[in-house]
């Protein structure tokens, strides 16, 4: 220990003027695991924080009851609200059907068409599920965390480093439905999704949902070939690829090739080599033997070894891998959209990258945290690739209810539905983008998901309660967003109020 002159704390983005008391501090040759130190638990009964208050918080059975009543008696449809289609198209445009969805431009706008022929804008929310956002990990060594465990049908030993997990959410969903509650719990996320004008089941969400063809989907593909140790370039070098590439799609096609609820196919999510072309040709030529390094020195060898020759090389390997993608989906499934790679930065999609995007999917996917995105940049996304647009991932979060602050954070719970509102309205009085998906349906789990990630982003909270102020600007912006895509309205101009603090400081580690 004697290398070591000085502990450091920082906090990324407080709320007000922090500060941070140290009560104790232990050094250890062995790491001695998790201890809490907190005078009393983290969590409460319901799977809520303990160590917070805040409106309409649940502090009985009885209360939680009456809430999920009061929800249960309302009436829904979706049709009435939002003059949506069996599939979620809008009524008041109709074109030629083909049994699918597909798009089109129409006067200079892009949109989606539904199988029976009407305009669609992709109002989605990732991860839809019955229930999420409430487990604890590694419970074993969390127990005075807790206020109080979850039956014991509500723990799970696991092989991986979760440990044991306790479900809390699952424990909700039982308290409101009984056991074997999907059907119960289904009809309800469904209804939501009628009464928020979500016509779309977006990426990661729960596969007896989509196949209850009531809700448009989209789902990922998972192909063979997409290497973690190449940052997730595509590998078409890899010994038995074709045969490695028609099993890892058919898991995906094969119950779905026939079904018109499926939007399309994401190929992956977001690739970490764009922008790091250099990087990856230095981890193929150092790392082991292997038909991607073969290729890779041969290609340098006969084009001269510089950094634009390497960025080719990784250029050329993505074409060639989406390529082959393209060829196997229509192989097994032409009837579907092919909606791309849902990149993270589409800031560092060039013009080159977009070109060889625009000859094989059918649309551009990108995940975009911000205020709004950009119409510039989606003027030039558009204009280099010639494709519409679909927004992947986006979230507003505060940290009003004990959790950690989102990747994009606002000052409370009023203002999550302000930005959403924001976002999404001024996202599509762009001409060319036709699909959006919060991040996500549930909140994160408190104490963190197997990342660490405890987000305030959900539609919907621990105990199975949506969040009014959220629910309520979806709903509103789905009542606009025809209009607004069409020209006809203008998009809401309210910006949500950000905490003070959130700029990062300088890092000074």
């Amino acid at each position: 220990m004697t290398g070591v002159d000085s502990l450091g704390a920082r906090m990324r983005a407080p709320i007000g003027d922090q500060t941070f008391e140290i009560r104790n501090i232990e050094l250890a040759v062995n790491d001695p695991g998790d201890t809490y130190l907190g005078e009393i638990p983290a969590l409460d009964e319901f799977g809520q924080s303990n160590l917070v208050d805040y409106p309409n918080k649940i502090h009985s059975s009885n209360q939680l009851q009456k809430a999920w009543h009061a929800e249960e008696q309302e009436k829904v449809s979706a049709e009435k609200l939002y003059g949506y289609s069996k599939y979620g198209g809008y009524k008041a445009h109709r074109i030629k059907g083909t049994g699918f969805f597909r798009t089109e431009c129409i006067d200079g706008r892009w949109w989606f068409v539904d199988p029976e022929g009407y305009l669609f804008l992709s109002v989605g929310v990732d991860c839809v599920y019955n229930s999420g956002g409430g487990s604890v990990r590694n419970v074993e060594h969390r127990e005075n965390m807790l206020k109080q465990l979850p039956p014991e049908k509500f723990i799970h030993k696991t092989d991986s480093r979760n440990g044991t997990i306790a479900y809390y959410d699952a424990w909700n969903l039982e308290r409101r439905y009984g056991e074997d509650n999907f059907t119960k719990a289904a009809e309800t996320t469904i209804k939501r999704m009628d009464k928020w004008g979500v016509n779309t089941i977006g990426n990661w969400s729960d596969k007896r949902l989509e196949q209850l063809n009531r809700k448009a989907f989209m789902c990922t593909l998972y192909p063979a070939g997409a290497d973690a140790s190449l940052m997730g370039l595509g590998n078409i070098y890899e010994e038995n690829f074709h045969e490695k590439l028609e099993r890892s799609m058919r898991h995906t096609i094969d119950p779905n090739r026939d079904n018109p609820w499926l939007i399309g196919y994401f190929m992956g999510n977001e690739p970490v080599w764009v922008g790091q072309e250099q990087r990856v040709c230095k981890l193929i030529i150092d790392g082991p033997e292997r038909g991607i390094k073969t290729a890779l020195i041969k290609y340098l060898t006969q084009n001269g070894d510089t950094p634009e020759t390497r960025k080719a090389f990784v250029y050329d390997t993505f074409r060639r891998y989406i390529e082959e993608l393209k060829a196997m989906q229509m192989k097994l499934d032409p009837n579907h959209l092919n909606l791309g790679y849902r990149f993270g930065d589409i800031h560092a999609v060039n013009g080159k990258l977009l070109d060889i995007c625009s000859k094989v999917f059918d649309v551009i996917s990108f995940n975009c945290y911000a205020l709004a995105p950009d119409s510039k940049m989606m003027d030039r996304v558009l204009a280099e690739s010639g494709r519409p647009m679909i927004i992947g991932e986006f979230h507003f979060g505060t940290v009003d209810r004990g959790q950690g602050q989102s990747l994009w954070q606002v000052d409370s719970q009023k203002e999550r539905g302000i930005a959403y509102r924001y976002y999404v309205e001024n996202g599509y009085a762009h001409p060319g983008l036709i699909g959006t998906a919060y991040f996500t349906w549930y909140d994160q789990d408190i104490l963190g998901r197997m990342d660490g990630e405890n987000y305030n982003c959900g539609c919907i909270d621990v105990t199975d309660r949506p969040y009014k102020e959220q629910t309520k600007a979806m709903m509103d912006s789905a009542k606009r967003l025809y209009a607004v895509h069409s020209g006809k309205e203008l998009p809401y101009s309210e910006k949500p109020v950000r905490p003070r603090g959130h700029d990062h400081g300088p890092d000074e580690w």
